[in-house]
């Protein structure tokens, strides 16, 4: 029997979940659900239902999972505990901060409605902190890294949007190579904000705008650009949709750990990633994690769970034998 998932929300996040349910044969789309009107969504699946988020109660036992494909700001603080109550649900919920109250919001109703709640599933948080988790537990005495890209920041970009004369923009997050470089080495640097990234800038100005205005108000914006080496590139509209229309990202997670009785050997764990999207490559990770919050639940488990939690076999469509035969 095919595991049966739902999909709320439908944008760039909803339709990579949908690519990747179709690469997963155990597998099925049921539906998706909107708060646009439903005939205005047009999806891939020809087999799947689409209908008004006001609808999904009558979809209780016709759903084994529910992907929650909203935003980390307001929509899945409200939506991941308020949809636990009906079905097994998994979220990307990445606002480090907090996690800790998120996973207790959403606890406190699956512990009560008997069902499993995973959040927080992508690369960061999800396949970068579980790097970290291992990474720590192997080397105990060492240090963390953590990289980002070279990648679109969609939050950036969003910010530079907002400024006043902007009529368009990207914003790529860069490593800084010589200290990724540094890193590798086994140097254990100390690291400010500055250090670690740059900050990387296409813009695209409204008609009559003051350039260097607009350049001065981006770098020296706080939470965003003051802390980081920023270069702004005032571009056309049509070199920022030739150029810079995809959602790549990636980044590195690395510890550099000592062992021995003197600590006399070095040691680095990498991981890296590379991604052309980064909305399906997020995807991807969240239907591995349905596949086990089914398990799971098929089990009697209830309650929330984050990466953490979770034997790396309950996201495999493989069974215990085969992975022992060919991964082991």
């Amino acid at each position: 029997m095919s595991i049966r998932i739902g999909i709320l929300g439908y944008g760039n996040l909803g339709r990579g979940v949908e690519c990747a349910i179709r690469q997963n044969q155990d597998m099925e789309l049921a539906a998706v659900f909107t708060r646009r009107a439903p005939e205005q969504v047009s999806i891939l699946t020809q087999s799947a239902a689409v209908c008004h988020v006001d609808e999904i109660e009558s979809w209780k036992d016709k759903i084994d999972v529910l992907i929650l494909c909203g935003g980390s700001a307001t929509d899945l603080p409200e939506q991941t505990p308020k949809y636990a109550k009906l079905f097994n649900v998994v979220d990307s919920f990445d606002t480090h901060a907090r996690i800790p109250e998120h996973f207790a919001a959403v606890d406190a109703v699956a512990q009560e409605s008997g069902k499993v709640g995973i959040i927080s599933v992508g690369w960061d948080p999800g396949m970068f902190s579980l790097n970290r988790m291992y990474a720590n537990a192997i080397l105990p005495n060492g240090k963390d890294y953590t990289f980002w890209g070279k990648g679109v920041s969609q939050g950036h970009s969003d910010a530079i949007r907002r400024v006043e004369g902007v009529k368009n923009g990207k914003q790529y997050t860069i490593p800084v190579e010589a200290t990724l470089e540094a890193v590798r080495a086994g140097k254990n640097p100390e690291l400010s904000t500055r250090e670690k990234h740059l900050r990387e800038c296409f813009v695209v100005l409204e008609e009559g705008a003051d350039a260097a205005k607009v350049e001065a108000e981006i770098k020296n914006m706080p939470n965003y650009f003051a802390d980081y080496d920023t270069t702004v590139h005032f571009i056309s509209e049509e070199e920022l949709k030739k150029n810079h229309s995809g959602i790549p990202h990636g980044g590195f997670v690395l510890r550099c750990g000592k062992t021995g009785w003197n600590e006399e050997n070095t040691h680095i764990i990498e991981y890296s990633l590379k991604l052309d999207s980064n909305p399906e490559f997020t995807s991807s990770v969240i239907v591995a994690y349905a596949r086990a919050a089914y398990r799971l639940a098929s089990e009697g488990a209830k309650g929330c769970k984050t990466v953490f939690d979770i034997a790396p076999a309950y996201l495999s469509a493989q069974s215990g034998e085969e992975l022992r035969a060919h991964l082991l």
